[in-house]
């Protein structure tokens, strides 16, 4: 499998089109969340966490660094673990969340970057969250699908917030 390929592939999609999701909120909007149901992120919220999503996460697979609190417990349960949405952090402006996401753009490449072939194909890459045997490219490729989640999270608020944006906008068409 050409692991690199694959994943530089799916970073320069993910990334341009959640670029395109992010011009399409305003400053004004960035406390907005949905009306009905409980623990929903603000749009601040989302945008600050899909910052995080990809190249944040594919530091720690490729070099061990989770930037993890020091209270951090692996043995409570995934939801004892999740921060409630109450307590996220958010951005204070668009424009912030656009450089951080060309940051965490850029550090994706950089750990794609330290990784052979062979290192992605055959390095047993555990997540704090998750202790399964999954070799080091499947566990990038699923921190892509992770901004993609997250992408496909923002398209939904934008559409729920009266925003014209169709199935082509999810998939920058």
């Amino acid at each position: 499998m050409e692991w690199k390929k694959l994943l530089s592939g799916a970073f320069h999609y993910n990334y341009a089109v959640t670029n395109n999701l992010f011009d399409l909120v305003d400053d004004s909007e960035l406390n907005w969340k949905p009306s009905t149901g409980s623990n929903w992120m603000t749009v601040g919220q989302l945008l600050y966490h899909i910052t995080e999503a990809n190249g944040a996460c594919c530091r720690g697979f490729v070099t061990g660094d989770w930037g993890l609190p020091a209270d951090y417990d692996p043995s409570k349960p995934p939801d004892e673990m999740m921060t409630p949405a109450e307590k996220m952090k958010a951005v204070g402006s668009v424009a912030e969340a656009k450089r951080m996401l060309k940051q965490d753009r850029k550090l994706a490449f950089e750990m794609l970057d330290q990784c052979s072939e062979e290192r992605l194909d055959t390095e047993i890459a555990k997540a704090p969250w998750d202790n399964m045997d999954i070799c080091l490219g499947q566990r990038l490729l699923q921190m892509d699908m992770h901004l993609s989640q997250h992408k496909g999270q923002l398209f939904y608020y934008l559409k729920l917030m009266g925003k014209p944006v169709n199935t082509g906008t999810l998939w920058g068409a």
